[in-house]
């Protein structure tokens, strides 16, 4: 580990010893109309250790730590990565972490008391897209026959779910499961995965208070494994396919074994991926140093979408290494650098599908989390029906821009950012957006409105008992 380094005012940088004991950093402000002062940034905690899992969109800690953006906050971060998670989240909840790279499902999950209660929250929104649902050989052979050709002979994009449903209709003329995986039930790979299957007419299946498997009445079966298994446990046939981040479809492109049939960016353009996430005791037990770490991470997002993408390919040997994503640097490059490929030799130009800053990618939409908690509702995970206001409290409760445009006021006001680069003036929600592939509009103000325009999947006033929906009592 390389020794941390602090700025000081005439822009020489000092070692960490040297300034040991001051625990401050002078900054000056005069943005949006608020008069220039000096304020000292007292770090609570300066040594912090923060899990992630091996996958691509870790790619800010990466380069926050590799770029020395911890380092210039004073902070003495150690990453380290985690098994599954679960694991990783109970670690953050525990305290053994001080935070972590987390599904953006995670903090409203574990704050609902879906699975582990505790409340978590974040205050930075780690990027766009990155995702990929991805079938074997096999399953992909079956549906071909059923997808649309160009006129260059190649299928035409976007794949939708009705094209597997004549496969998974098989399955069960035959009396074999249609085994999926996704890498966790509040993952945005679980609810990517039921979003593109049940706008083919495949339901995905329900949870309820006593079973929350995910599969009753389900036409595919949904279940977790975790992601860099995910390729292994398709070939040996375990599952038939899978919904996950990079580089694990890429994977069974480069092994032979599946093909990517649908990116992220086709179900939903710039969905939201992946949170940094801490628990709200050590937010509110450690304001400055949670300040701190967003401004390096919204440096880092910056620097890996900088100049059109110009530092991807460091960011790529950065993440080859092992102790970060640990997969060859080709099949990182694959879709970190701007392209896809679908079936070997298909490659495409994705110049979106990895975002880390531009459309405030960075920015905790409250929207982004009250699409979450719609389709936790969809799918049975919250039980019963929830007023529109009960979705943006959590949210709030949650989702926290307001630290988040703290940490850019910084920035901007230390010449690290440009102020134009941020939504000053937002509400927290974005407006309301289509680009999804069945075309359903979604109005984060709305969400019970939203969640009743769906042919598949449980509307207010209803909930799940044994294998049937019926009227909440």
């Amino acid at each position: 580990m390389s020794k941390s380094r602090i700025p000081n005012l005439s822009g020489k940088r000092l070692s960490r010893r040297a300034v040991l004991g001051m625990g401050t950093v002078a900054l000056g402000f005069s943005l949006m109309g608020m008069p220039a002062h000096a304020e000292m940034l007292k770090l609570e905690k300066e040594e912090l250790k923060f899990g992630f899992i091996k996958l691509t969109d870790m790619a800010p800690l990466a380069v926050a730590y590799e770029k020395g953006f911890f380092e210039d906050e004073g902070l003495y971060v150690t990453l380290e990565p985690q098994a599954n998670w679960k694991v990783l989240l109970d670690r953050v909840i525990s305290g053994e972490l001080d935070g972590a790279h987390m599904l953006a499902g995670q903090p409203l999950g574990a704050t609902i008391g879906f699975g582990t209660q505790a409340h978590v929250v974040t205050a930075f929104s780690m990027d766009l897209n990155g995702n990929a649902i991805t079938v074997s050989n096999d399953v992909w052979e079956q549906m071909k026959p059923h997808v649309p050709k160009g006129a260059d002979g190649k299928p035409m994009h976007p794949i939708k779910a009705d094209y597997l449903r004549p496969v998974v209709d098989k399955y069960r003329a035959e009396g074999k499961p249609f085994n999926l995986g996704m890498v966790f039930p509040v993952s945005t790979h679980n609810y990517e995965l039921r979003y593109w299957l049940a706008a083919g007419g495949i339901h995905p299946g329900y949870y309820s208070k006593t079973d929350t498997s995910g599969q009753i009445q389900g036409d595919a079966l949904l279940s977790v494994t975790p992601p860099p298994q995910m390729p292994a446990t398709m070939e040996a046939g375990t599952i038939n396919g899978y919904c996950v981040g990079e580089p694990w479809n890429q994977q069974a492109v480069f092994k032979g074994i599946g093909v990517p049939v649908i990116t992220d960016y086709e179900l939903w353009k710039n969905n939201p991926e992946k949170v940094f996430g801490v628990s709200n005791e050590w937010a509110e037990k450690n304001p400055n140093t949670h300040l701190a770490v967003v401004k390096a991470l919204i440096r880092a997002a910056m620097w890996l979408d900088e100049n059109n993408n110009a530092n991807r390919k460091e960011a790529v040997e950065i993440l080859a290494r092992a102790q970060y994503v640990g997969a060859d640097a080709a099949v990182i490059a694959n879709s970190m650098t701007g392209t896809f490929e679908y079936e070997k030799g298909d490659k495409r130009d994705v110049p979106d599908f990895n975002v880390f800053f531009r459309h405030h990618a960075t920015y905790p939409y409250q929207s982004d989390a009250i699409w979450y908690l719609t389709q936790m509702r969809r799918w049975g995970q919250i039980t019963e029906g929830k007023s529109d206001a009960w979705f943006k409290e959590t949210a709030a409760k949650v989702y926290r821009p307001d630290i988040y445009l703290k940490a850019a006021e910084m920035l901007v006001a230390e010449g690290k950012a440009n102020k134009a680069d941020f939504p000053w003036d937002t509400d927290g929600f974005r407006e309301p957006v289509s680009e999804f592939i069945d075309g359903i509009t979604y109005d984060g103000r709305q969400p019970n409105a939203y969640l009743a325009n769906f042919p598949i999947g449980l509307k207010d006033g209803e909930m799940v008992e044994g294998n049937k929906v019926v009227a909440a009592k």
